[in-house]
């Protein structure tokens, strides 16, 4: 779920269109706002997937993850019921969580009082409702916890749901990530920041990943969930396998809460331990999905760490961003991206970045300018880079 609509295949079929979901904040006002625009998902309603007094109970963020776990589920033709739900977890990632139940209740508490306070603020506002409520709604028994790291924090869940499988602990898990972060209060943060591109006389322009031109990135909403099994289980019931995830890594910059390192030395160590984790020989990957965010020191450092891992191929290398098109999504950000890249492994065909137009010179590499790409991805790796210096890497491809 994001921008650009509901569903895996109107967020990919976008993307390979080069389409923008970027426009004017229709959810709240803001006038008074440095930054005016978001990637808001403006085709849900609440009503279309749950009952009024379920969706009480469900904060935004934890909303979409559980309709994007319906749509995993009905996709990976897993019949549960097959399955030892004992071994079937959930593991997701959010950087924010509740804020949308946050900022209802402090509007409560200041004008109404402490005792018109929700009995449900707890439960809505907790990160890791998104996974209980999951499990709930399926009957998933297995390991079952939210990562938070930022904008890496549904690439951890990733990571870790790779592991759960790898150490003979779960089958199958649902992972992935969700983040409805576009509120006053969080909009106004990131304004506060100054991390925002304010170009609010042409949204669909303000994400322009490695453009000379770029002044900050823009928020987005959504979410996926994707469901991973284990090979020979997936095999053996005659699922539809988009892709093989071969490794992970995460590593820490210990540099800023911030900023990034402009070495690139921690993204690359996390490419190269995915590499490693994956056997994967550098030389096999075809195509990076960058983290990509269009702010100054990001694209920068990214393109650093990309050509310090991958050296004299690093210029052979498809490289885009889906931010481009979508916005950042934070905490759930590297979940689409992962569902993005396991779609170009299946269809062979990688979406383009958008608005690259002036590149800046100290981004050199070939990041699919202008229109989407046919292109044989054997196997590609997703990069995620998030605040508190978190860096991970996934590398997947065509199963082996």
């Amino acid at each position: 779920m994001t921008s650009l609509g509901i569903g895996i295949e109107k967020t990919w079929e976008g993307l390979i269109q080069g389409k923008s979901g970027i426009g004017p904040v229709v959810g709240f006002d803001v006038s008074a706002f440095p930054t005016r625009f978001a990637g808001e998902c403006r085709d849900y309603d609440a009503a279309d997937f749950f009952a009024p007094v379920e969706s009480k109970k469900l904060d935004l963020f934890t909303q979409y993850g559980v309709v994007c776990s319906d749509e995993a589920l009905n996709d990976s033709g897993l019949d549960l019921d097959s399955c030892d739900r004992d071994r079937v977890g959930v593991i997701c990632g959010s950087g924010i969580g509740g804020i949308h139940e946050l900022e209802s209740m402090h509007t409560v508490l200041m004008e109404r009082g402490p005792r018109r306070i929700s009995p449900h603020f707890i439960p809505k506002l907790m990160v890791n409702a998104m996974s209980g409520h999951i499990s709930i709604r399926h009957g998933l028994k297995g390991t079952n916890f939210v990562t938070g790291s930022a904008c890496a924090s549904a690439g951890h869940a990733i990571g870790m749901a790779l592991r759960s499988i790898q150490y003979g602990e779960s089958d199958v898990v649902f992972t992935g990530g969700a983040e409805t972060a576009i509120t006053p209060l969080g909009l106004g943060g990131f304004c506060a920041l100054k991390a925002l591109s304010t170009r609010n006389d042409d949204p669909q322009a303000a994400s322009r990943p490695f453009d000379a031109d770029r002044d900050g990135f823009v928020m987005g909403d959504g979410a996926a969930i994707v469901v991973l099994e284990e090979l020979e289980h997936a095999k053996k019931r005659g699922a539809r396998i988009y892709a093989e995830v071969f490794g992970y890594g995460s590593t820490a910059d210990a540099f800023h809460i911030t900023a990034p390192k402009d070495d690139g030395e921690g993204p690359a160590r996390a490419m190269r331990q995915a590499l490693a984790d994956g056997e994967v020989d550098p030389a096999s990957v075809t195509y990076v999905n960058a983290h990509g965010t269009s702010t100054e020191y990001n694209d920068a450092t990214e393109t650093v760490a990309i050509k310090t891992v991958f050296g004299d191929h690093a210029p052979s290398l498809a490289v885009s961003s889906t931010k481009s098109m979508i916005g950042h999504l934070l905490g759930a950000s590297a979940a689409v991206e992962f569902a993005v890249i396991a779609k170009s492994v299946h269809h062979n065909v990688v979406h383009p970045t958008r608005n690259l137009t002036n590149p800046d010179p100290r981004c050199d590499l070939d990041y699919v300018p202008g229109a989407a790409r046919d292109l044989n991805v054997t196997a590609a790796m997703s990069n995620s880079l998030g605040f508190g210096g978190h860096n991970v890497s996934l590398v997947i491809g065509k199963v082996r």
